[in-house]
């Protein structure tokens, strides 16, 4: 599947603390852009760290609504040199015309922004306990983040555990990665959660839409635009979670409290 370039680099740097310097060595994360290609058409280059390259492309082909599931893809190829995935479907899609950028760190893109989803039913309601321990959960998976800092976790879960984690300096990547990890290894996901680091804007609600999730909760703030598309869409959407205490900012009827 290609060569995989390393997630971080080290690099020599000074510590200043109040009066008092020294030298050390720390690992910093990796960015790279990515290109997307699409039946040997260029379609878009992401700035992304480089684990999970082909998770991401075709996660992010699905989320924007090109495929619907792993039987429109023929093939798929991650370059030798790890920063070009290119994808083979069985249709001619047209390559959207123009990308928004996006509000997430390192620039996402997407082609337009969706609305009119049919809103999601309440058919399980949760405690508040099954939110504290998917939060302590995440606190456990972020590896990549326990050696460098500065990246996202993002999770597809359950009421009761993490089925899918991955990492990204994107935080709207990880959310395309959990889509392109759920379609290649064929994940059949009953009640689902997301659970992320990153603030909640709208293409990160969007696409969490599209997943089909219930809940997404994240670590810190929603844009008044995603609390907006939670409410229309029927999601519960939850802020500033902790290991004891979240806010609801939309459709608190989804939980037990």
């Amino acid at each position: 599947m290609g060569a995989q370039i390393h997630p971080f680099h080290t690099f020599a740097i000074i510590e200043v603390q109040g009066a008092q310097s020294n030298h050390q060595e720390i690992p910093v994360v990796n960015e790279i852009s990515l290109t997307l290609t699409v039946n040997g058409e260029e379609w878009v280059a992401f700035m992304c760290t480089p684990l999970q390259q082909v998770e991401l492309a075709i996660g992010f082909l699905y989320n924007e609504g090109i495929i619907s599931s792993l039987d429109e893809i023929v093939d798929y190829r991650l370059c030798e040199a790890g920063d070009n995935v290119d994808i083979w479907l069985t249709f001619s899609p047209p390559k959207p015309r123009s990308w928004t950028r996006t509000s997430g760190c390192s620039g996402g893109a997407t082609a337009k922004n969706r609305s009119g989803t049919p809103p999601i039913p309440v058919r399980t309601t949760y405690a508040a306990q099954s939110i504290y321990h998917l939060i302590d959960l995440l606190y456990h998976q972020q590896s990549l983040y326990k050696t460098t800092g500065g990246i996202h976790t993002s999770a597809l879960c359950t009421t009761d555990q993490l089925v899918i984690t991955v990492e990204d300096i994107g935080r709207h990547n990880t959310l395309d990665k959990l889509a392109g990890a759920m379609l290649l290894h064929q994940l059949e996901i009953d009640n689902k959660i997301v659970i992320t680091t990153g603030r909640v804007s709208s293409e990160m609600m969007q696409k969490a839409i599209r997943l089909g999730c219930e809940i997404v909760v994240s670590r810190t703030s929603p844009s008044a635009l995603a609390v907006q598309l939670a409410q229309e869409s029927g999601v519960t959407l939850i802020g500033y979670a902790k290991r004891n205490q979240f806010n609801i900012y939309a459709h608190p009827e989804r939980l037990a409290l």
